[in-house]
């Protein structure tokens, strides 16, 4: 089996040798809202993401065509997993929105399963699921949006609109592959 070490790979690594992240796809009107507020809130020189929902962080890029396969079958199978948007979470120096999908998750758990042994330390436990709306500003700017938006909030429902495959670029990621979920069960 190939070895991969995503600390070594990453910015300035060919594609190769270039990380893989898998993200949840969110429908228009969500994608839309949480990029707006991704452009007011989120310091404009680190902002170059879309708002995303990660839900593994390095896949090793060896492992591309198989990652490809396995999501497309996942979004044939699966239909698009109820959500909802359930409070401002606090990350310190940022806020996002934390998200309750168990759907999601469980088939994270079945992806997280297929990888086995190729997992990165961080990708081998559940994640929190979240949207990132600021990061990396000062822990009162940060408080100070979480108050504005816990004053507002209001649970959001949702359905996923697919899973998506990027490739890390230093920053910036490569699109790879995105399907939507079309299944009718699970």
């Amino acid at each position: 089996m190939e070895s991969f070490d995503a600390d070594e790979a990453g910015a300035g690594a060919p594609a190769g040798r270039s990380p893989l992240i898998v993200t949840a796809t969110l429908p228009p009107a969500e994608q839309a809202w949480l990029d707006g507020l991704r452009r007011t809130h989120f310091p404009p020189e680190r902002n170059f993401l879309a708002a995303h929902v990660t839900l593994f962080h390095a896949l090793p890029p060896f492992a591309e065509d198989e990652a490809r396969a396995l999501l497309a079958r996942c979004c044939a199978d699966h239909a698009p997993p109820e959500a909802r948007l359930s409070g401002v979470m606090d990350l310190g120096k940022g806020t996002a929105f934390a998200i309750e999908c168990a759907p999601l998750l469980a088939l994270r758990d079945d992806i997280a399963e297929h990888f086995h042994g190729l997992l990165t330390a961080q990708d081998s436990h559940r994640p929190r699921l979240h949207v990132t709306v600021q990061n990396k500003v000062e822990r009162a700017a940060a408080r100070s949006l979480q108050t504005a938006l816990e004053a507002a909030f209001r649970p959001r429902p949702f359905r996923f609109a697919g899973l998506a495959l990027h490739r890390y670029r230093g920053g910036p990621w490569e699109g790879v592959a995105q399907c939507s979920f079309r299944g009718r069960g699970r």
